[in-house]
């Protein structure tokens, strides 16, 4: 079920009341439900994958729990195993199969082995990363097993952040499982408003700007110049609302019920470094990379060539992550040399020394922004040649096509006033970000006169319903990882 869906507009209200009208003891059966109920309105069947990493990781974290010495870590491993094969089968099998074929094919060989014709689960990458950080947390002690299958289960199937993240940690959610959480009306007008405002970023946003975006990355050898270096740009802004709205969504759908999960995104395009950028983009799978396989493999602590050998691989299995191709392969791998890059620069202090200097941090975060969007180009191409020649096809001013509008103009969405309008809802958006990061904007909302508060919730209202985009595909653009 989609958050910018007419089902979900039932959806919500419903179990919501639910939740509150039910005594304590029965809510976790009724989440449990609605999020299976959530979950099965995309393939039902694949609810059986779920279910499988869920009776195996409780089950391995009693035993974990009980057991001592070797035989912990065998446990360990047999569930770490277990739900990265069925990440494995469903998510790089055929990536893997498909190039080991074109390896024996250049030695005149055979590849023996399938093709399997099967779907990607919806967010198979985050529920399992969040199984594993489960058995890891009891495997190390900073969490006990829990005993209630049910409200384990709800841990890995919540429906907020469940196809989406963010992906949580057990010491920060299995607990609120256990709470009763009563109605509390500050709090539910935070989390409408939160959703309020991630549903202007995904479809008044990012919805808009992806008509623009498929058009030329579609068809890249068709566009040069203007269009191209638009397009990038506007994929930078499209996937930075479409999964920040659906973590806001996430986090406010969560809040009005009493939970409360870890914030996913701080103002990323903000950022001076690039790793200043991931300690505020997708803070949830960063974090979890750097407790779980970065500080593991010696993170910094080791000599400065492993540390910068450590980063790579870190970014490569990041780039895995996302997807079997070999473009998120290239995406993460290049954002691990900006970082190496970052080190070796570090390392001469005059130039750090001038790199701090007040009248440079424009220059910094423009830098920063701008190695992202070179990052993006291959994050968002449909392949490494269509990728390349988009790169080539920015500076190629003198192409057919160096004009604003795409194709023929068709459509809202193409012509200039609709480009007009992205751009305007585009420093909306930037304008409320600056605001933000000084004050949270619902706490700016909240010191509004009521009049003036309710006047600006029917504005985001009208300009959701009336300015967002509802043709075409709207899936959430992480739903595929």
């Amino acid at each position: 079920m989609l958050f910018n869906s007419f089902e979900f507009l039932v959806f919500f209200p419903v179990v919501t009341l639910l939740y509150f009208l039910l005594p304590h003891k029965a809510r976790w059966l009724m989440l449990l439900c609605a999020s299976c109920y959530f979950y099965m309105f995309f393939v039902p069947v694949y609810i059986l994958i779920l279910a499988f990493t869920i009776v195996v990781d409780y089950f391995a974290g009693i035993l974990l729990e009980r057991s001592q010495g070797r035989k912990r870590k065998v446990l360990l491993v047999a569930s770490i195993v277990s739900n990265v094969g069925v990440l494995a089968l469903f998510k790089y099998y055929n990536f893997f199969n498909a190039n080991l074929g074109v390896l024996l094919g250049s030695f005149g060989a055979h590849n023996p082995l399938p093709y399997l014709d099967i779907l990607l689960p919806i967010g198979l990458s985050f529920h399992t990363f969040q199984a594993m950080s489960y058995t890891i947390e009891v495997y190390r002690g900073h969490q006990r097993a829990e005993r209630h299958f049910g409200i384990y289960a709800l841990y890995v199937m919540f429906y907020p952040q469940l196809v989406a993240g963010p992906i949580e940690r057990p010491q920060n959610l299995l607990h609120q499982f256990h709470e009763e959480h009563c109605f509390h009306y500050a709090r539910v007008v935070e989390g409408l408003r939160l959703m309020l405002w991630g549903l202007f970023k995904k479809i008044v946003v990012a919805d808009r700007l992806a008509v623009y975006v498929g058009e030329v990355y579609d068809h890249p050898g068709h566009y040069h110049g203007l269009p191209v270096l638009i397009a990038s740009y506007f994929f930078a802004i499209q996937i930075y609302c479409d999964f920040s709205g659906y973590s806001d969504i996430a986090l406010g759908a969560a809040r009005v019920m009493g939970f409360k999960l870890m914030q996913n995104f701080n103002f990323p395009y903000f950022s001076r470094s690039i790793r200043e950028f991931w300690g505020r983009w997708h803070i949830s799978l960063s974090t979890w990379f750097r407790d779980y396989l970065y500080i593991p493999l010696g993170g910094n602590r080791v000599s400065e060539w492993r540390w910068m050998f450590n980063l790579l691989i870190v970014f490569l299995v990041s780039g895995l992550w996302h997807g079997a191709k070999w473009t998120f392969l290239i995406w993460g791998f290049l954002h691990g040399i900006y970082l190496v890059i970052e080190i070796l620069f570090n390392k001469v202090r005059i130039l750090q020394r001038v790199a701090e200097k007040p009248l440079l941090q424009p220059f910094r975060l423009l830098i920063t922004f701008h190695l992202v969007v070179l990052g993006w180009i291959f994050f968002r191409a449909n392949s490494t040649h269509d990728a390349f020649s988009i790169i080539r096809n920015i500076f190629d001013f003198g192409g057919p096509s160096h004009g604003l509008l795409v194709g023929n103009a068709a459509g809202p969405f193409l012509s200039m006033k609709g480009i007009a309008y992205s751009m305007g809802m585009i420093l909306l958006l930037v304008l409320l970000d600056l605001i933000a990061t000084k004050r949270s904007l619902a706490e700016r909302a909240g010191l509004l006169p009521q009049p003036v508060r309710w006047a600006t919730y029917y504005a985001f209202i009208f300009v959701i319903i009336f300015l967002g985009n509802y043709t075409g595909k709207m899936d959430f653009i992480y739903f595929q990882f």
